[in-house]
């Protein structure tokens, strides 16, 4: 397993992209950062593919936005980055929600997607 800046670049273009539809409230457009089959768990029970992705984002609250700090990024394989993240989803109306992130992102054809996902509270 290798930290490169490859694997750092790869991870922050796939985050920015999903970043930008978190900021946006664009459910469809965060979907569409996983692969058709990704395990995606966010603070509500897990679900599978861009459908459930979808539906989880389409439930925050307008005005939600993300920012997030790479801890780790590593290339495991080729076509595989691995990457744990310190995110703060922002609100207008209640306190920041600070969570780490972990998350699989796969070469599919000739793009990277998030195929696993996964949130925890660290209280």
């Amino acid at each position: 397993m290798t930290a490169t800046k490859d694997a750092k670049a790869i991870l922050s273009s796939v985050l920015d992209q999903w970043k930008a539809g978190v900021d946006g409230h664009e459910p469809e457009r965060v979907a569409a950062c996983f692969t058709e089959d990704a395990i995606f768990q966010g603070l509500h029970p897990y679900t599978v593919g861009r459908p459930g992705v979808a539906e989880y984002y389409a439930s925050q609250p307008l005005g939600m936005r993300a920012t997030y700090r790479i801890l780790e990024a590593r290339q495991p394989a080729d076509g595989l980055v691995l990457g744990y993240m310190d995110v703060r989803f922002s609100f207008t109306n209640r306190p920041a929600l600070d969570v780490k992130l972990a998350v699989l992102v796969t070469l599919v054809e000739d793009d990277w997607y998030i195929s696993h996902y996964q949130v925890s509270r660290l209280d």
